[in-house]
């Protein structure tokens, strides 16, 4: 999918982008890569870490920049869209920064790689923008809507340079920066972890399972999808007693803005989604959707949801040990 393709990496320098050049590198014979953030620092790292990797290119930019954006989506096959503000304590006290980022910036996105023809267009999403009750969730979800209407403003298909552009959804990612595994280690330190519920559960996902995930939807993708895989849950307090067996655990209570459990596929999202087999495809209401669009997978039932309280797969101590030993 990957191989001789143009592409154009938002948020580059965050943990999954680092991972995606990693496996784009490693995996793929890519044509270029350019690696777009706001972060110089983030950048002379990246550089630092792929050794001045030919294929490679440094984009210091915002996503909030749209003729930023115009210049480094020139000329792309290939947008994947990861550039957000992340972390739901920071975007509840900074509202309007989140909006800016999360939102106008994915107008940008949109806007600037319809306007060059850009083939494929897909956005990381979270399990946060389903029933969201933070701003972060909140304006993930925006941010999915306006990728996946954005379908009713390119050229009908069939036509020559038009972009399509779609969605993934899924949980936690193991290692990331936001990841609650460094925080359970640092706090280790002290004597203490601190746990908001004892009954919390989420989703997990490797980083590079989701970049390898987000890679096999650029093959798949018609165009207007979000795409969720089937991933395992896990219970937050096997997870602090995996980590730090003999330190005390501490039941905080819950942040602002925080869910006991999270949802990747709602009961009203669950009428138009389909299972694929490894995973679930929610399709969009929208004339665009045409019929020979449509996915040859099975219907859900009703009432379905899949959320990491409802979810048949679980991480076991044992497993949850295997992961974070490879993290």
């Amino acid at each position: 999918m990957l191989n001789n393709k143009t592409i154009l990496l938002t948020g580059a320098a965050g943990s999954f982008g680092t991972k995606f050049i990693e496996v784009a590198l490693r995996d793929y014979n890519v044509k270029s890569l350019r690696a777009f953030d706001i972060s110089e620092i983030g950048l002379v790292n990246l550089r630092r870490k792929f050794q001045n990797n030919p294929k490679l290119r440094y984009f210091i930019g915002d996503v909030r920049d749209h003729r930023r954006l115009m210049r480094a989506t020139a000329d792309v096959d290939i947008v994947i869209h990861a550039a957000a503000l992340k972390h739901v304590g920071i975007c509840e006290y900074n509202p309007i920064e989140a909006v800016k980022t999360n939102v106008e910036g994915a107008i940008d996105v949109v806007d600037a790689t319809i306007s060059n023809g850009v083939e494929k267009v897909i956005n990381i999403s979270t399990d946060k923008a389903a029933y969201p009750v933070n701003l972060y969730g909140a304006v993930k979800m925006v941010a999915e809507k306006i990728f996946i209407q954005g379908n009713a403003y390119t050229p009908e298909q069939g036509h020559q340079g038009r972009t399509i552009l779609s969605c993934t959804r899924y949980g936690n990612v193991v290692g990331s920066s936001g990841s609650v595994v460094p925080l359970f280690k640092e706090q280790a330190k002290q004597g203490k972890i601190t746990i908001t519920h004892k009954d919390m559960t989420r989703f997990w996902i490797e980083l590079e399972e989701g970049v390898k995930f987000v890679i096999e939807c650029l093959k798949e993708m018609k165009g207007g999808e979000i795409f969720v895989p089937k991933i395992p849950s896990m219970k937050i307090m096997d997870l602090a007693q995996v980590i730090c067996p003999d330190v005390e655990k501490e039941i905080t209570g819950i942040r602002p803005g925080e869910k006991i459990n999270e949802t990747l596929i709602t009961k009203e999202e669950a009428r138009h989604t389909k299972d694929m087999g490894k995973y679930f495809v929610i399709e969009p209401e929208f004339p665009f959707w045409i019929e020979d669009k449509v996915n040859q997978g099975k219907a859900l039932p009703d009432d379905f949801t899949y959320s990491s309280d409802n979810n048949p797969n679980w991480l076991s101590p044992d497993q949850l040990k295997e992961i974070i030993d490879r993290c």
